[in-house]
């Protein structure tokens, strides 16, 4: 059963809640930019604040004086975020058994598709990465998954333990209930003339930002997952059926935009609005209303039109990713 086929039917809707981002860099990047910003006749449009969901307070947002990466002092939105979508349940993440089907569990990112972690998914593992160490379930098909806050500290460590092995990793909603972060997105996006590689991993390492953007529920799309890691610590850290799912410190978050949170439908049949970039550019889905990619995006992934000035179109799902670099400037 594809993943797709178990996403509820939501319609594309414009929200006037809240949300915006932005990011400082990551707690591994204390390196000020200074890129060189680039003059362009093209259209600039400004973030639109009214496009998150703010009325129930799971974002706030105020202007505030920033300084970016390129030097210039401007004005930024800065966004409290709590670790709860407005639009969409978090999870489930781990099935129970080895006998439930796909409503029971969430995905995982493969060789840039998209698997559902249903039982058979759990039960096949040895199989699936040629590796017989894979067993996450007992005699009775039980799954092995962790079920307290301690467990998932635990289990999330680079360092985990051999009696995590074979662990099926659920962190839960309650754990990151009082968890706040903060993003400063500049009210005005600003080129650069150089791209600005992203720290925290992806295709292009460098020493921006980690976090990519954030969604109109205040939830950021983050960095790839160590996917690797997980796997080579023999845990599994599936995602929800959003792109989801949950650390202690990062609280709730996204690693592949599967079209289940709020999108915002584009009247010439380009592909939808989906949140907007650190920079301040827009983030949009992958594919537009026929199906297809822009055969234009750079390096980055972005284009520019007329209506939309400059923005991104994120990967597909399977992917780990969501853009590249930025082609504007950031707030420190």
């Amino acid at each position: 059963m594809s993943y797709f086929s178990k996403l509820p039917l939501i319609g594309l809707f414009i929200s006037s809640m809240i949300l915006i981002g932005c990011n400082s860099c990551s707690s591994d990047d204390n390196t000020i930019q200074t890129e060189e910003t680039t003059d362009t006749d093209g259209v600039v449009i400004d973030v639109d604040a009214s496009l998150f969901y703010t009325s129930d307070n799971s974002v706030t947002i105020t202007t505030v004086p920033c300084t970016l990466s390129n030097g210039v002092t401007t004005d930024c939105y800065e966004l409290v975020v709590t670790s709860t979508p407005a639009d969409h349940n978090m999870g489930p993440w781990c099935p129970d058994n080895i006998a439930d089907d796909a409503e029971a569990g969430g995905i995982w990112l493969e060789n840039g598709q998209v698997y559902d972690v249903d039982g058979a998914f759990i039960e096949n593992m040895a199989s699936f990465y040629n590796d017989t160490t894979w067993l996450m379930y007992d005699d009775n098909g039980d799954i092995y998954t962790t079920d307290s806050l301690e467990d998932c500290a635990n289990a999330a460590n680079p360092n985990v333990g051999e009696e995590y092995e074979n662990f099926c990793v659920e962190c839960l909603p309650s754990y990151v209930a009082d968890l706040t972060r903060t993003y400063l997105i500049p009210v005005t996006p600003q080129r650069v003339a150089s791209s600005i590689n992203f720290g925290g991993g992806g295709p292009m390492g460098g020493n921006g930002p980690s976090q990519r953007g954030v969604a109109f529920n205040g939830v950021v799309f983050d960095a790839p997952a160590p996917t690797d890691a997980i796997l080579g610590a023999y845990t599994l850290a599936p995602f929800d059926d959003a792109g989801g799912h949950i650390n202690l410190n990062a609280g709730y978050h996204y690693h592949a935009a599967t079209g289940v949170t709020t999108q915002l439908a584009q009247e010439d049949g380009h592909a939808a609005m989906i949140g907007y970039a650190l920079d301040g550019h827009g983030l949009y889905a992958q594919l537009n209303s026929d199906g297809n990619e822009p055969s234009d995006l750079d390096a980055c992934r972005g284009h520019e039109d007329d209506v939309r000035g400059y923005h991104y179109h994120v990967d597909a799902a399977g992917a780990n990713n969501f853009i590249n670099c930025l082609n504007g400037a950031y707030a420190n």
